[in-house]
């Protein structure tokens, strides 16, 4: 029986899941899954998750005790949401699940030490151990030096939002578990940097990178586990088998399944060639990321997105709130939300004004011509939280 892509690359590469829809989770059979703000919104809003979303809520109100304002309810609501996601991915998947620090805390170590331990309390308190979950913090200074700490408490981390090499070489001597370099968000600022529409495979300037990185890491000893992510075409993930880890969308697992033939193996920790140390700390991790305009770009334009999936989860979880205590009408809450991201007032929200959380858009997307309508928004809220 001829394998398939998906079936050749798992036997090199552990395949994690980019969702937290559990429904694919449960098709792809991955060991691990991953999941950000934008792929629990994206699956919160579809029916069979109703429930997640009400639970969250109303165990937060009881958390937040009697008098609690509506934002200290949501910001626990959050939390608890990305747990209760993250424990019923654990049932599914045989590894560990990645849960992500608010990203809006990137640049403030105490704060994302502080979430951490959140967040592993709650999952250690429903009975999941800390060796089955990641916290994800965004790859700045200040994140790293966070995951350094909770690293040395046995609190694992997956560093994500990874464009450069200052910001992997600074990630492995921390010794933080995991790294995240995004492959695709590399790649689409060269396309518009250099008008470019494609880039053969191996020369994709994003799978270069996480080679580099590959290279480096085996060459010089580092335990720090690559996993390449962010991935726009089947051709980038090919091109990097053999690498610790491969999160994945539904989509492309989907294409990989479907395709036979033979996969060779392009990253091979037995054949690493010689690559110079490079020595670090603060100031050279700061020169360097000046030096490197994608990275710098990348990393903001990163940050400024998964904080906005952040405001976009805490609107919409406010909004059923608001209705679960039957204090406002879903229209109310629909056209609330819809002003908020229709940015220069034409009566749509575009991908631009979305800044980043594609999932979200996606799914509120209905007709799939890249502008939400007000009316899309209001069927959107109305299928994933019953707003009546």
């Amino acid at each position: 029986m001829t394998k398939t892509l998906l079936d050749q690359l798992k036997a090199m590469t552990v395949v994690v899941a980019d969702t937290g829809d559990l429904a694919s989770i449960r098709k792809i059979l991955p060991r691990d899954a991953t999941t950000n703000p934008s792929l629990i919104t994206a699956a919160a809003q579809q029916k069979e998750y109703q429930d997640v979303v009400d639970e969250a809520l109303h165990k937060a109100r009881a958390q937040a005790g009697a008098g609690a304002s509506d934002e200290a309810v949501v910001r626990k609501a959050i939390d608890r949401l990305s747990v209760e996601f993250g424990l019923r991915i654990l049932e599914i998947v045989p590894g560990r699940v990645s849960t992500e620090v608010d990203a809006r805390l990137s640049y403030d170590t105490a704060a994302t030490v502080a979430k951490a331990h959140e967040l592993i309390a709650q999952y250690e308190a429903a009975g999941a151990t800390r060796e089955r979950v990641l916290i994800k913090i965004a790859s700045t200074w200040e994140g790293i030096r966070a995951a350094e700490a909770l690293e040395r408490e046995g609190i694992h981390c997956n560093l994500t939002l990874l464009f450069g090499m200052h910001q992997a070489v600074a990630c492995a001597e921390a010794k933080v578990t995991l790294i995240s370099p995004f492959v695709g968000r590399i790649l689409d600022w060269h396309k518009k940097r250099s008008g470019r529409s494609e880039y053969a495979p191996a020369e994709d300037p994003g799978v270069v990178s996480v080679t580099q990185i590959y290279h480096y890491y085996k060459r010089h000893g580092h335990r720090t586990e690559v996993m390449g992510a962010s991935f726009r075409n089947v051709g980038e993930i090919t091109e990097l088998a053999g690498c610790d880890l491969l999160t994945i969308a539904p989509n492309l697992l989907a294409q990989l399944r479907e395709s036979t033939g033979e996969l060779p193996r392009k990253l091979d920790p037995s054949a690493i060639p010689d690559v110079p140390r490079i020595p670090m700390d603060e100031a050279t991790f700061r020169a360097m990321h000046e030096a490197d305009p994608m990275a710098k770009d990348k990393l903001h334009e990163g940050i400024d997105g998964f904080s906005k999936a952040i405001v976009v989860l805490e609107k919409l979880l406010a909004e059923r709130l608001a209705v679960l205590t039957r204090r406002e009408s879903a229209s109310h809450g629909a056209l609330a939300l819809f002003r908020a991201y229709d940015l220069d007032g034409d009566g749509l929200i575009t991908r631009e004004e979305w800044a980043g959380s594609e999932a979200v858009f996606n799914a509120l997307d209905l007709d799939g011509d890249g502008a939400i309508t007000p009316d899309e928004v209001a069927a959107g809220l109305g299928a994933a939280f019953r707003l009546t």
